[in-house]
This record gives structure tokens, C-alpha cells and sequence, in this order.
């Protein structure tokens, strides 16, 4: 025993892998697009409004980037498959950059709606492409990290684009499109620049056309992908929905406060998230894929429940932190699922996990708006902590340790002893 305690303390204090390029270089493009998009969204609603149209068509201009971007995904994913994530990835912020500076400059309320629809199609591309080109580089036992780091990125863009945003609105509802269109130009030729790979390269970064996607029908059967699409459907529910729709209302309406204490919890959330995320990350590969979702969903839960508590400003703020802690986890650990599952290229089935979470953000709001005015906030909040229940309910239902082996319909990556993540 005593001699093995010099080796068990030197593996404690050995640094971190280092991830592979391709993170790093994901990482900075998803800031450089959330920076953009928190940015225009400010803008979005005001511009719509400049065309003389009601409130509804501006829900539309607003929602139509979001239709959009969800039945065009799946096709996206094709793409990834046919022509490379690299090359798709450009092609979607390209897409992106064109239609929102044209929308800019449009004319009228029309051609303003067509462009958003249209750059719908470029983020949808542009996101199944950078995700499925993330898992496949990541190593297996550091895929959570790398998720956590390239979602840091979103995280951080999104904190900082939409107090820009405001002032750049206030010159002009038009310039916050250009500034847009110019930062994804930007993001899409760091893309071509840095994801190339170098001649003769036979890492991660190389073509790999031994590597078969994972079909559709096979990851259907897997415990853990389903988990992943489940839990994902209540990340996009509460955490890009509801919490974005209905908490600044309940704030004002129910909790009688002003709208800087909405604000203020919203931010208690963000800050949560981002100063746990890569922990969260680093968590979920060395205690294993189950014990971390377990741990998420359990907290998005709980903290997603005490909203449906009678309100109460510190009940409040408490859940807005525990949801924020309960984003860390749910950020990566359903993604790295989704790798575990295809570690090879799998446009369709990230595209299908990326769609699960727009459909809870269409969804989210709409329900929970309906049950706030035929019941109360608290119904609503009530229903929302059921979705993210179903997504503990499926966690806790993953195996404890899988066979050894490779199980068809449990994961079609052959386990090595050791280099599987979710074997706990």
C-alpha cells in the first residue's frame, strides 16, 4: 500500500489532457456567433415593428428563425454526412451572414420574414455540423469536457451580445444586422482556416470513410440516445423557453417586483452555469455519463418545482442558481451521449438530438403560456418540472455498467476496458 501512494499522487496532480485543436477552434466560433446573436436579438423585435405590423407578425418575425432552423435540421445532418461537417458548417454561417445582413437592409416586412426563415436553414445547418464534428474528435473519456468547453463559448457570447445589442439598437435597428452578418463572415472563415486538416494527417481531424454513421432506426433502440433526445426536449423546454418567456412575467406579475429583479435572477442562473460548466464537464467523463445526468435532471427538476412553491422573491433566486448548476451538466452530458453512441460521423443523429430541443422551445412556451391563463404560473411550472421529471426518470433507467461488448441498440462503439465513460 505504501507503495502505490506515490503513484496515486501523481495522477492526482497530473494536468489535464489537453483537447484536440478542433475544440478550441469550435469554442471560439460558437462565442463568436452567440456574441452576434445576442447582439441582433434586441433588434429583431424593434426593426419588425419599424414596418408599421402588430405585435403578432413580430412573434412571427421572431419565431420563424426557430421553425425554421427545426424542420430544416434533420436535412442538415444529411449534409454532415454526405459532404463532411467542415464543409456544411461554412456553408450554414455563410448562409447565416448573408440573410441577416440582407435583412438589414430590407425593405419591407415580407422580405424581412423570407430572410429570417432562410437563416434559419444556415443555423441549423451550422449547428448539427460543429456538434457532430465535436464528438467525433473528442476522445471518449473527454467528451463531456469538450462539450462543456464549446458550449462555454455560447455561454459567454450570450452574457455579452445583448448589452451591446441595446446600445448599437438605440443608433439604429439596422446596424446590429450588419455587425451580425459581419461577425459570422468572420466565424465561417476561421472555420475554413483552422479546421483543415494539415496534408497527410490521420488523427481526428482527417476524413474517416471507414467510420459508418450509426443508423437512425439502431440509435433509436440505445437507452442512452433516447435519454440524451428526452432530457435535451426539457433542456429546450425549460432552459430556452420557458425560463426565457414566462419567469420575467411571473417576476412582474407575481412576485409584484420590478423587472431588474427578473434580470437579476436570470443572471444568477448565467453565472452559475458558467462558472460550473467545465467542472461539470470534467465531472460527467470521470464519475460516468448516469451519476452526472442523474444529478442534472434531478436539479433542473427540483429547482424548476420550487417555482410551482407559492411565490416567494428568495425561492426565487434560489431556484434561478439551482437551474443554473443543473445547465452545467445538462449542457454536456447528454451530448456526450449522443457520441457514445456514434462516435463515428452522425449528422442525422445529432441533427435528430438537436431538434428534440428546439421542439421543447417551441413547445415550452406555447404550453406554458396556455396554462398560465386558464390556470396559474404555478400549473405551468408544475408541468414544466414533469418534462424535465421524465428526463430523471429515463436517467435513472440507464445501466448501472453495460455488458462488455458491443450491444446492439445499447451503443455501437466496441467498449475497451477502461475507455468508456458511461460504463458507470
Amino acid at each position: 500500500m505504501r507503495a502505490s501512494l506515490p503513484v496515486r499522487l501523481r495522477t492526482r496532480s497530473r494536468p489535464p489532457e489537453r483537447l484536440p485543436r478542433e475544440v478550441g477552434v469550435l469554442s471560439v466560433v460558437a462565442f463568436v456567433v452567440a456574441l452576434g446573436f445576442g447582439v441582433v436579438a434586441p433588434a429583431i423585435p424593434l426593426f419588425a415593428r419599424s414596418f408599421g405590423v402588430g405585435t403578432t407578425a413580430v412573434g412571427l418575425a421572431v419565431s420563424a428563425f426557430a421553425f425554421f432552423r427545426f424542420v430544416s435540421a434533420f436535412g442538415g445532418g444529411s449534409l454532415v454526412e454526405r459532404l463532411g461537417e467542415r464543409t456544411v458548417l461554412a456553408t450554414g454561417l455563410g448562409t447565416v451572414a448573408v440573410t441577416t445582413g440582407l435583412a438589414g437592409l430590407a425593405g419591407s416586412f415580407p422580405l424581412f420574414l423570407g430572410l429570417r426563415a432562410a437563416g434559419g436553414v444556415g443555423s441549423a445547418m451550422f449547428t448539427v455540423a460543429a456538434l457532430s464534428l465535436l464528438l467525433r474528435v473528442a476522445p471518449p473519456e473527454h467528451r463531456a469536457r469538450a462539450a462543456a468547453t464549446y458550449q462555454g463559448g455560447f455561454i459567454l457570447g450570450g452574457i455579452a451580445g445583448p448589452a451591446v445589442g441595446g446600445l448599437l439598437a438605440e443608433l439604429s435597428p439596422r446596424l446590429p444586422f450588419l455587425l451580425y452578418a459581419e461577425s459570422l463572415l468572420v466565424a465561417g472563415a476561421v472555420a475554413l482556416l483552422f479546421l483543415r486538416p494539415a496534408p497527410g494527417t490521420v488523427g481526428p481531424a482527417a476524413p474517416a470513410p471507414a467510420a459508418d454513421p450509426v443508423p437512425l432506426r439502431t440509435a433509436l433502440r440505445s437507452r442512452r440516445y433516447v435519454t440524451a433526445l428526452v432530457v435535451n426536449l426539457g433542456v429546450g423546454w425549460v432552459l430556452f423557453g420557458v425560463r426565457n418567456s414566462l419567469v420575467p412575467l411571473y417576476v412582474t406579475e407575481d412576485l409584484g417586483r420590478g423587472v431588474a429583479w427578473a434580470g437579476a435572477g436570470l443572471l444568477a442562473g448565467s453565472l452559475a452555469q458558467a462558472l460550473a460548466l467545465l467542472r461539470a464537464g470534467r465531472l460527467a467523463d470521470a464519475w460516468g455519463r448516469r451519476p452526472a445526468l442523474v444529478l442534472g435532471t434531478a436539479l433542473a427538476t427540483a429547482s424548476t418545482a420550487l417555482l410551482a412553491l407559492p411565490p416567494a422573491l428568495g425561492v426565487f433566486l434560489l431556484s434561478m442558481a439551482l437551474t443554473g448548476l443543473a445547465a452545467s451538466l445538462l449542457s454536456s452530458v447528454p451530448a456526450a451521449l449522443v457520441g457514445d453512441v456514434s462516435p463515428a460521423r452522425g449528422g442525422r443523429l445529432v441533427a435528430v438530438f438537436q431538434m428534440a430541443s428546439d421542439l421543447g422551445a417551441i413547445a415550452g412556451p406555447l404550453a406554458a403560456g396556455w396554462l398560465t391563463d386558464v390556470g396559474s404560473y404555478q400549473v405551468a411550472f408544475g408541468l414544466s418540472a414533469a418534462v424535465f421529471g421524465l428526463g430523471l426518470l429515463a436517467a435513472l433507467a440507464l445501466p448501472r455498467r453495460p455488458a462488455a461488448g458491443t450491444v446492439a441498440g445499447d451503443t455501437a462503439e466496441p467498449r475497451r476496458a477502461g475507455a468508456d465513460p458511461a460504463r458507470r
